[in-house]
């Protein structure tokens, strides 16, 4: 069982920068890829990055074109997503995901994914 929860959400302008975090509970921590997913009132669930267990591969959407950066500290079980260039249409619920797996390509749909956190809000203004 692993428990995420995110944090680092808020409101930025247009062109900002945020860093979302999610920490993970548990000592397995290294055995999970993680992933970061979004969603927009009204809209499906979008699979934004991926990372593998060790770190070593990430994987991401193709309309991010390299605005965000997913990364992990396995020592204190975090996984980031650093969003730079916000956009308006950026705003959403973020959530971070989890499942016992090492690798991360093609982990872009939300059913691959076994854990859950609550999400954290992003709110981009124009």
């Amino acid at each position: 069982q692993v428990q995420l929860v995110e944090s680092g959400g808020g409101l930025v302008q247009a062109g900002g920068s945020l860093r979302l975090s999610c920490a993970a509970s548990g000592r397995t921590f290294s055995m999970y890829t993680m992933g970061w997913f979004r969603q927009a009132p009204g809209k499906e669930r979008e699979f934004q990055a991926a990372i593998s267990s060790n770190g070593g591969t990430t994987y991401y959407a193709d309309s991010l074109k390299g605005r965000f950066t997913i990364s992990r500290d396995n020592a204190k079980n975090t996984v980031y997503l650093q969003m730079n260039s916000l956009k308006p249409e950026d705003t959403a619920v973020y959530y971070c995901a989890a499942v016992r797996k090492a690798y991360a390509q093609a982990m872009g749909e939300s059913r691959m994914y076994d854990y859950w956190g609550q999400g954290t809000q992003v709110t981009v203004s124009s």
